[in-house]
């Protein structure tokens, strides 16, 4: 711990760091997937990936949604598309093009250097396969390679789907923030998830290691990224 003149504690020096660029949609091209900018383009056929399945809850704890129509559906990517604070990714199937999802970097911070993911959506085609976890680790490493230092994963508090989402990817929970929202009409307790730089320099390694194909077998997954991750996260805490 280091102390000042004054007796006092105080943080450890951050002499190597400049504020980072905004984090831009480049294209994040994966093994299992493909990253791209959202747009309007994709809005007909992610539509119909999005609501294939109007019982099965993926829009029960996004703050819109679901949407009675292909018009109503293409407005709200005209709009995030059009949000400034936004930066917007279609998750693509490499091989069709066909869109499969999408996932935002919210709350943009070069000078704290700290970013968000969040609005992530799949549908039944991305879900639970090595795609959808590839998506997250595209999208955090191009954020920790342009020089954020914290990245963040925020969620409803009662959402149990995404808390072990986090979890399983190696974010650390740091708490809870109580009556944070009001959306659709109710309250949000919204739970705080983050990773920081020192904790991807441990955690890219575990995601690499269950990305490479060597980790499957028959579609079954050898070493489970929950294990990888858990194992990362006991060096980062010891």
């Amino acid at each position: 711990m280091r102390i000042n003149e004054l007796g006092q504690p105080i943080g450890d020096p951050v002499d190597d760091w400049s504020p980072p660029p905004p984090p831009g949609t480049p294209v994040l091209a994966g093994r299992y997937c493909r990253l791209e900018p959202l747009s309007e383009t994709h809005a007909d056929a992610l539509y119909r990936e999005l609501h294939a399945d109007a019982a099965d809850g993926r829009w029960t704890y996004m703050s819109v949604g679901p949407f009675p129509g292909p018009e109503e559906f293409a407005a709200y990517v005209r709009a995030v598309v059009g949000d400034p604070a936004t930066a917007a990714f279609a998750i693509l199937d490499p091989g069709t093009g066909a869109p499969r999802g999408h996932a935002c970097y919210l709350r943009v911070s070069p000078a704290t250097g700290s970013i968000e993911v969040g609005s992530i959506i799949y549908g039944p085609s991305l879900r639970r396969t090595p795609a959808a976890t590839e998506a997250m680790y595209l999208m955090a490493r191009h954020a920790f390679d342009l020089g954020y230092r914290r990245y963040e994963w925020k969620c409803d508090a009662l959402n149990a789907a995404s808390r072990s989402a986090a979890l399983r990817l190696g974010f650390a929970y740091e708490g809870t923030w109580r009556n944070a929202l009001v959306y659709k009409g109710r309250n949000r307790d919204t739970a705080w998830y983050a990773m920081t730089d020192a904790d991807w320099r441990v955690l890219r390694p575990a995601y690499e290691r269950w990305l490479d194909p060597a980790n499957f077998a028959d579609g079954s997954q050898r070493t489970a990224l929950s294990e990888l991750t858990a194992k990362a996260r006991a060096t980062l805490d010891a």
